[in-house]
């Protein structure tokens, strides 16, 4: 089988945009775009260069070494089929802790119009961020260019998060502030931070996509990234010094972006947490077997239908119901093999920001929310960290310390898990939320998650 590559002489592309956090996803979505601009030779001044801040980033930077920055999406179609690209647009990687100030004048320089960033949802909590912390790093880069007489770039967020260029901006002004007092009004005053909506599902490379990268299209890539054929972003268009021709490969430019992201985050985000938990305990491993269970099917769609759409804003351009059915499609889509764990993973980030915004809603208009409390309840149950086999769960969450334990103590104290109010503030005291919830967890431990789908779903029930 034959793989696209770049047509582009990549010695003719300079730095416009420094991203920081090249995983599986930037390289999937972001990278991908401007690659496709680069193609139609429409963003020579706009290539990427990638930064990397964390050690778990060294293993990037050696690859993108070893490798020139270039290397394969390969598209997992629902049929069967696949198709690859090597894709060519991060033209340079850094890794900060090597060299920090090779780092701040890059993003000092007036070239660097764009910083752009998936640092995942816990990303933006600057406490304890120090001067290589990717605030740090932007905050003197940034005092630079104020110093320097130097226009401010653009700060984009690409994060699963409400409002994300909004948190981004609080999050970057306010240690701007702390280090370089005054730099924050500068901030505020001369740089943009457009929120954004991105959506497509990208599963972590296993060994397995390495091997048919190599046996199926004879590129020898030591990190490729795996996709799902659909693609979405939806960009507020706020930049401060320019922006690469983004319209031109579909990128939907809009002056709100808060209809698109209430719509993914509430649909496609919250349904994978409605779905994880459930499909772990019952014994599924992989998200398209679970999601192409009919009974998990049912309940996903009830939870959109019910709950998850009343809460939404008018969606311009999007037909939802078909948005929807897509979802599901989009979930059993067998080529992609995404693991019920990657969804698990980082729950206490995830659940405020994606399905507990959709039961404070509901709780206000007097709406439906067992579905969403079932969910939750569906988590606590998943953090005891024993499946309805026996077998153990590894539970990954920054919060697992604290919540394991709590989760471990509902069998006699039900409410245990919700009290937690870091994660879940005052919805324990909300009787009609902890009645919903209780009963759920209570049916899981009693009949497990099939049949408490099952009762869920069963009009008599509700």
């Amino acid at each position: 089988m034959t793989v696209s590559r770049p047509s582009y002489d990549r010695h003719e592309i300079s730095v416009g945009i420094v991203h920081f956090g090249v995983g599986g996803f930037h390289r999937a979505h972001q990278a991908m775009y401007i690659d496709r601009l680069l193609e139609m030779g429409l963003a020579k001044d706009w290539g990427i260069c990638g930064v990397g801040v964390m050690a778990a980033d060294r293993k990037m930077a050696d690859v993108m070494a070893a490798q020139d920055g270039l290397y394969t999406l390969l598209l997992e179609n629902p049929d069967g089929t696949r198709t690859a690209r090597v894709i060519g647009s991060i033209i340079d990687y850094r890794y900060a802790p090597d060299d920090p100030e090779s780092v701040i004048e890059l993003l000092a320089a007036p070239s660097t119009r764009i910083i752009s960033l998936t640092i995942t949802e816990g990303g933006y909590n600057i406490d304890g961020a120090g001067p290589e912390s990717v605030f740090g790093l932007v905050a003197e880069a940034l005092a630079r260019r104020r110093d320097r007489g130097i226009a401010s770039p653009t700060i984009v967020s690409c994060d699963n998060i409400e409002g994300n260029g909004d948190v981004a901006r609080h999050a970057f002004t306010t240690y701007a502030d702390r280090v370089h007092p005054g730099l924050g009004e500068w901030m505020t005053a001369h740089t943009t931070f457009p929120n954004s909506m991105v959506d497509r599902i990208t599963p972590v490379t296993t060994p397995d996509v390495i091997a048919t990268v190599k046996d199926e299209f004879g590129v020898d890539d030591q990190w490729p990234v795996v996709a799902e054929p659909f693609t979405s972003w939806v960009l507020e268009d706020d930049f401060s010094v320019g922006r690469p021709p983004l319209e031109k490969v579909d990128v939907l430019m809009v002056d709100d972006v808060t209809p698109y992201e209430l719509m993914k985050l509430r649909l496609l985000n919250a349904s994978h947490q409605s779905l994880c938990y459930f499909a772990y305990l019952a014994g599924y491993r992989l998200v398209h077997d679970a999601a192409g269970d009919p009974l998990f099917a049912e309940f996903l769609m009830s939870y959109m239908d019910e709950e998850a759409t009343p809460t939404l804003k008018p969606v311009p351009g999007i037909d939802l119901p078909d948005y929807k059915r897509t979802l599901i499609e989009r979930f059993a889509n067998p080529g992609v093999k995404d693991t019920i764990a990657r969804l698990c993973y980082g729950s206490s980030d995830r659940i405020p920001k994606w399905l507990l915004p959709v039961i404070r809603e509901n709780l206000r208009t007097d709406a439906p929310i067992r579905l969403s409390a079932a969910t939750v309840a569906s988590w606590a149950r998943y953090a005891e960290g024993v499946d309805e086999q026996g077998e153990p769960i590894d539970v990954q969450d920054q919060l697992a310390d604290t919540l394991v334990p709590l989760a471990k103590s509902q069998r006699t104290n039900p409410t245990a898990f919700i009290e937690n109010a870091e994660v879940f503030g005052d919805l324990a005291n909300d009787s009609r939320f902890v009645e919903a919830y209780v009963w759920a967890l209570e049916s899981l431990h009693r009949d497990g998650a099939r049949a408490t789908l099952e009762t869920l779903l069963r009009k008599d029930s509700r």
